[in-house]
C-alpha cells in the first residue's frame, strides 16, 4: 500500500524588532494552523528566528556592525527557549517541523536547519557549511556532521540552506543516505526575479536527480520591512520579489501553485510510491551509479577547536599536553 504524508512549505514574516519571540511565537502559530489542515511535515524558511541578516546583503560590512550584534541578542541558543516552544508544538500536533535560525554558540553565529520530530524531540541540528557571499561576515562554517539524512515519523528527510543546492557533492551526500523528503530553505524576498526563477531550477532538479519529494519554503519581507531594512529607498530594490516557496514530485512536478508574494502555505499530499516509480527508471545512488568509477569521501567528524592527546598531570592538578 501507498504511503502518504501531508506536507506544507510555509512563506512568512518574521517580527523585526524584538527579541526573537515574536517570530518563534507566529512558527507556533503557523504549525497550530497547518496542523487544522492536516499537515504532518511544516518546513519554514532559512533563519527565519528571528531573522535573515538582510542588511548584510545592502550595507557594507563597516557600517552593520551594530546590526549583527542585534542578531547575536536575538539569535537562538540550542537548546533554548525558542526550541522548547517549537518542540511544544510539534509535540502537540503531532507534526515533523523543519525550522531555520540564526544560532549563537558562544562567540559565533551559524545559519542552522533544526528537524524536530513529531515527539518535539530535536532529530538534527546541522549548520550551512559554507556561508553564501556577504553571509560570511556573519555566519561561520558548519562541517560535515550536519550532512545527514535522519528517519522521522513521516520518513527519511535531509535538509540543505539556499546555495548548498548548488553543491552537488552535498546534495549527493544526502543522496546516498536514500532520502525521501528534501527540506529546502530560501531566505527570499531577496535579489530580484532572477532568485526565483533560479530556485525553481534547483529544486526540481533534485527531485528528479534524487527521486525524492522536496519542499522548499522562503521567506518575505512586507514593504514596511523593506523600508525598515533598507533605511533608504535606494536600497529597496535588492529586497523585493526572490520567492519561490514550494513543493515538487520526484518526477520533478510541482504540486500544487508555487508561493511568489505574501504569506501563506503550499500543502500537498506526498505519494511514496512515485519514489519508486521514479527510481525504477533511474535511481542515481543505486543501479545508475558506477562507484567504481566515481565516489563520494565524506569527513562527518564534527570540527572540534582543541584536540588533546596525551593529557598529563603538574604539580598543582593542572593538565598539561605532552
Amino acid at each position: 500500500m501507498s504511503r502518504i504524508v501531508r506536507a506544507a512549505a510555509i512563506q512568512i514574516s518574521p517580527v523585526l524588532g524584538d527579541d526573537g519571540s515574536g517570530t518563534a511565537r507566529k512558527v507556533c502559530q503557523s504549525i497550530r494552523d497547518a496542523a487544522e489542515r492536516g499537515v504532518k511535515l511544516a518546513v519554514f524558511p532559512e533563519t527565519l528566528v528571528p531573522y535573515y541578516p538582510y542588511f548584510s546583503f545592502i550595507q557594507p560590512a563597516f557600517r552593520f556592525g551594530g546590526e549583527h550584534l542585534a542578531l547575536y541578542e536575538r539569535a537562538v541558543v540550542v537548546p533554548g527557549p525558542v526550541t522548547g516552544m517549537v518542540a511544544e508544538a510539534a509535540r502537540e500536533t503531532g507534526m515533523v517541523v523543519v525550522l531555520g535560525v540564526n544560532e549563537r554558540d558562544h562567540g559565533t553565529l551559524y545559519n542552522t536547519q533544526i528537524i524536530f520530530d513529531a515527539t518535539g524531540e530535536i532529530l538534527l541540528r546541522r549548520r550551512k557549511i559554507t556561508p553564501t557571499y556577504h553571509e560570511r561576515m556573519v555566519w561561520g562554517q558548519g562541517d560535515g556532521a550536519g550532512l545527514k539524512v535522519v528517519d522521522s515519523a513521516v520518513g527519511r528527510i535531509g535538509a540543505l540552506a539556499c546555495w548548498e543546492h548548488y553543491n552537488p557533492l552535498a546534495r549527493y551526500a544526502l543522496m546516498t543516505q536514500h532520502e525521501e523528503i528534501h527540506c529546502a530553505q530560501f531566505p527570499g524576498s531577496l535579489v530580484g526575479q532572477i532568485f526565483a526563477d533560479q530556485m525553481e531550477v534547483t529544486i526540481r532538479h533534485h527531485a528528479l536527480e534524487s527521486g525524492c519529494f522536496v519542499v522548499n519554503a522562503t521567506g518575505w519581507l512586507t514593504d514596511e520591512q523593506i523600508s525598515q531594512v533598507a533605511g533608504d529607498p535606494a536600497l529597496e530594490g535588492p529586497l523585493r520579489e526572490g520567492c519561490f516557496t514550494a513543493i515538487v514530485s520526484p518526477e520533478g512536478k510541482l504540486l500544487g501553485t508555487p508561493l511568489t508574494e505574501g504569506e501563506g502555505m503550499v500543502i500537498a499530499d506526498l505519494d511514496f510510491a512515485l519514489i519508486t516509480k521514479r527510481k525504477r527508471m533511474m535511481d542515481s545512488v543505486g543501479h545508475y551509479a558506477r562507484p567504481e568509477l566515481l565516489s563520494l569521501l565524506i569527513d562527518r567528524r564534527p570540527a572540534q577547536t582543541v584536540h588533546a592527546y596525551g593529557a598529563a598531570t603538574e604539580p598543582g592538578g593542572v593538565e598539561a599536553l605532552s
